[in-house]
Order: structure tokens, then C-alpha cells, then sequence
């Protein structure tokens, strides 16, 4: 396998076809493991992977600590290479609740002097607001991270979940490299206008969600035991006769992967590929044994045949739930 690499509307090093998810080796799934997380980013980074995205938020810095221990032990060569790419804004309390967003300018620069110490790095090469502060102006945060960029703390000013007037007014106020969001087989919901309007502006996309928190992977099954603090215990997709009907979708990705002598997994991640050169796929690979995995969908062609196959096999809009439950969905500038 050789790394392709994409864009990013990113200046300098080039990015890697593929990015490397961390959210999952914290927070939000159940079995996460230090050093398993740890030997996966350094395989990853072994394999040409470049961008590493991750969180402030993810575990309450835990994510971003468990980065800075991976690149401070990796050769130099793989960690000079290694693009940082950070969300913040969250707020947090100690039991674990979420109690909104904060994109104010003084909030952006602390959130920043935190990140930049637990990753123990000079500066972030994408920054973004998590998710939009109704009572902050997209303008004023992206202002400050601009800020950030002229002091040299920051590379590239990013966007997450956040729609196409957003994005325009984001833009009009400071260049925008690249908008972080949810994209895969079931989650085509950008297609209308969101990538339309990043595409006009020459901004990338990087999608998370490629495989639906495991849910199209080929690996999850309707018997499965979640742990109590497991984010699909609670996501509509999961549930009842949504994930009967999802899992069906899953099946029907199955036989055409199994003609093509791949995994679900890849020919998934595949197609997310096969969407267009400014779209990075980020992977959320917790273990090498998955890593791999998702590292071969690089070496899967899909030609025209192969992604009208797919597309009838899981039209657009097919998936039962949304995305999100309900009090999540109401931070989804995205969806608006």
C-alpha cells in the first residue's frame, strides 16, 4: 500500500489520503486502551498517515495528552511529518455533562494555551470551534483565531458542523482551510448545499463518521453489549428498529464488498474516498487490527459500476435516526 495524499487546502506538507480519528481511544466508546492507542498512532504514522485529529474536550484533555505521548515517543521524521488538527469549545463538567459551547474571542485563545501544552507542540495546524456558539458571531471566533495564526500558535483556520451561511460569512471574514464534518454512506446530508458552498470557496472537507461509529463497519451486530458509558447506547441509530433496518442496509453493502473481495469496512470508506480529491476521510481506528483494516481501502478501486451498485445497495437518505439524539441535534448549525 503506498499513502495517497489530498489537499486539505492546507499550505506546506502534504496531507495524507487518510486521517486518524483519536476521539474513540478517550471518550465516548467503551474499551479504550493507552497503549494500544499509543502503538496505534505510531503505526498509523508509520503508514504515512499525517493528520491526527483530535479534541480538547475528548476525555477532559485525555485525547490530546495521549497525541503529545504518541508524537513525543515516534521517530522524528514520522512526527515532524504528523499534522495536528484540534476542535474546541465544549464545555464540560466533572460528571461528564455537557453544558454547551463557548466561541469567544478570550475563550479561544485559553482553550489554545491548553492544547498547545498538552500536546506539547508550538503551534496547531487546524483549529476550529467544535460546534457554533449561537450567542458568539462566527465572525469574532474566527477573528480571534486569526489572531492565533498571525502569532504563529496556529497554521490553518478550520470549520465544524456548521452550514453553508456559516461557512460564507466564516470565510468573508478570514481564509477557511477546511470544514470538519460528518459524511459517509448514511450521512449524506452535506451534498445539498454544504459541499457546494466549500467547494466554491476552495475549502476541504474532512469527514468523521465515515462508518457511522462502527455501525456500517461489518462488525457491529444487534446482540451487542455496550458499556454503560457508550455514545451509541443513546444515538437514535442504534436503536430498536432503526438498527434493524441499518443493519439490513449493512447486509446489503456486504454482498458488494464480498464481490470485490473486500471488507464493508473498506469498500465504505472506499466510496467516501471515490467522492472527490478535497474530501480526507478521517478513520476512528482504536487498535492496529482496525487501523490495517481501514489502511486497505486505499488499495480498493471502485469503478462506475461498483458505486451505482452501492448507491442502490444504500440510496442517500436511507439510514432509520438521526444522527444525533435530540439535544444533540440542536447544536447542529449543519442541519439548520
Amino acid at each position: 500500500m503506498t499513502m495517497r495524499t489530498r489537499s486539505l487546502g492546507l499550505t506546506g506538507p502534504q496531507v495524507s489520503a487518510l486521517g486518524l480519528g483519536c476521539m474513540g481511544m478517550s471518550a465516548l466508546y467503551s474499551g479504550g486502551d493507552r497503549a494500544e492507542g499509543i502503538a496505534t498512532i505510531h503505526a498509523a504514522l508509520e503508514a504515512g498517515v499525517t493528520l491526527l485529529d483530535t479534541g480538547d474536550f475528548y476525555g477532559m484533555g485525555h485525547n490530546e495528552l495521549l497525541i503529545g505521548e504518541a508524537l513525543r515517543t515516534a521517530p522524528a521524521a514520522r512526527r515532524q511529518q504528523a499534522l495536528t488538527s484540534v476542535k474546541f469549545g465544549a464545555l464540560r463538567g466533572p460528571d461528564g455533562s455537557w453544558s454547551g459551547y463557548d466561541g469567544r474571542p478570550a475563550a479561544v485563545k485559553n482553550f489554545a494555551a491548553y492544547s498547545l501544552q498538552r500536546l506539547g507542540v508550538d503551534h496547531i495546524d487546524v483549529y476550529r470551534l467544535a460546534r457554533l456558539d449561537p450567542d458568539v458571531p462566527i465572525e469574532e471566533t474566527v477573528g480571534a483565531i486569526a489572531e492565533l495564526v498571525e502569532k504563529g500558535y496556529v497554521r490553518h483556520i478550520g470549520l465544524s458542523e456548521v452550514g453553508a451561511e456559516t461557512i460564507r460569512r466564516a470565510a468573508a471574514t478570514a481564509p477557511i482551510a477546511d470544514l470538519q464534518i460528518e459524511y459517509g454512506l448514511i450521512s449524506r446530508g452535506i451534498e445539498k448545499s454544504i459541499l457546494p458552498a466549500t467547494r466554491e470557496l476552495g475549502i476541504s472537507i474532512t469527514a468523521y463518521g465515515v462508518l457511522s461509529r462502527g455501525l456500517i463497519s461489518g462488525h457491529f451486530t444487534a446482540d451487542r453489549k455496550l458499556a454503560a458509558n457508550d455514545f451509541r447506547l443513546y444515538s437514535p441509530r442504534f436503536q430498536g428498529d432503526n438498527l434493524k433496518h441499518n443493519l439490513n442496509l449493512v447486509e446489503a453493502l456486504r454482498k458488494i464488498a464480498g464481490q470485490k473481495g473486500v471488507s464493508v469496512a473498506q469498500i465504505a470508506i472506499a466510496w467516501v474516498l471515490a467522492q472527490g480529491e478535497d474530501i480526507v476521510p478521517l478513520i476512528g481506528a482504536r487498535t492496529r487490527e482496525r487501523l490495517a483494516e481501514s489502511l486497505g481501502a486505499l488499495d480498493v478501486v471502485l469503478d462506475a459500476g461498483d458505486l451505482a451498485a452501492i448507491e442502490e445497495a444504500v440510496p442517500a437518505d436511507a439510514a432509520a435516526g438521526e444522527r444525533y439524539a435530540a439535544a444533540a441535534m440542536a447544536h447542529l448549525d449543519s442541519e439548520r
